[in-house]
Order: C-alpha cells, then structure tokens, then sequence
C-alpha cells in the first residue's frame, strides 16, 4: 500500500488493508489472570506462541489463526508452571499446543469482535474476543504492521481444567474464571 500506511476507513471504522499478516512474537503478549485464594489476582503469559491474521476486502469475511505452546507458560514462579505445565492443568507433554481459530467477525460499536473456538487440552469450546484495532505502521525495514489488543473470559473448568484444593476458610485455592488479555502487532506478508 502507498501512504495509507495499510488503512482504510470501513463503515466509519479504521481497519486494515487487505492482506495476510504474521504474528510477531517479539511484539505480542497472550496473558492471563486468575484469582488465587479469591485475594491476589496471579498474572501469566504463553512466551511462544505464532499465527496468522487474514484481512478481507469485506472485513466480516477476515480470520485468524493462533497457536500457543503450553510449556511456556510463564507465571514468574517456577513451581506453579511446574503445576501447571502438569497433568492437573494444562497436560504439556500430552497436549501441547492452545489454539484459537476465528470463526466469524462482526462489527461491535466502534471495535469489533472476533468468534472463534478455543482448544485446550484437546478441547474445543466457542468463545469470542471483543477486539480493538490500534493502528498500522511502516517499520524501518519496509515492513507494514497492525497492531490489535483484544480480550475475553472463560471457565477453565469449560476445558478440562478442574484441580483444585478447597480452603479451610471456604472457597477454592484456584478461581475458575480466567480473563485473557492480547496485545499482537503482525506484519503483512
């Protein structure tokens, strides 16, 4: 594209161009937060991970593709990756991938939101993910790149991934609840 910087305006919204875009690893975070104790809210992240995002002429009709590696996982505590690298969590050496697939985009406001299935553990539920779009560059090496930030919540129990551990006090060591929040940026192909 010209000096558009790959933009253009659809129904009143910014969006991309058309084109395929890598994930770039260096510059995307898929992270995570569940309660621990029902206090402290635990932070994690998957440090590898890659895909694909499609932008169609008709922005409706566009997709994305992402898959993350389960043994990343990265909590900054290395017993509880551990744990949840294990059979009682994410099962690594069984299962180790994640991955979304986009099964529809719809105009949402002024964002959008992205349908799509979600495989943990071998299983697969739908979820969607409210996605904002946050602009396009040109980087110093003539590469054009779109950057997104997106989130959602699931029930990890939805999965498979009940362990848990009552407390004396009442209540669980691990909430169900988990809210996922993205930042990628991708550079067209």
């Amino acid at each position: 594209m010209a000096d558009d910087v790959a933009v253009r305006t659809v129904d009143g919204k910014t969006v991309p161009g058309p084109g395929t875009y890598e994930i770039d690893p260096a510059h995307t975070m898929a992270e995570f937060v569940v309660r621990h104790l029902g206090l402290a809210k635990v932070r994690g992240r998957f440090a590898e991970l890659n895909g694909t995002i499609t932008i169609a002429e008709a922005v409706e009709d566009s997709s994305v593709h992402a898959t993350m590696q389960a043994a990343s996982i990265d909590t900054r505590e290395d017993d509880r990756d551990a744990h949840l690298r294990s059979p009682d969590f994410l099962h690594a050496e069984q299962h180790p991938t994640l991955e979304f697939r986009s099964t529809g985009v719809r105009a949402a406001g002024a964002d959008w939101q992205v349908d799509g299935e979600l495989t943990i553990r071998d299983v697969t539920r739908p979820i969607t993910l409210d996605v904002e779009f946050d602009g396009a560059a040109r980087d110093p090496w003539g590469g054009t790149r779109i950057g997104f930030t997106a989130n959602t919540e699931i029930n990890r129990e939805d999965f498979g991934l009940t362990w848990n551990q009552a407390l004396e006090s009442g209540g669980w060591l691990v909430g169900k609840q988990v809210k996922i929040d993205i930042s990628a940026e991708a550079v067209r192909q």
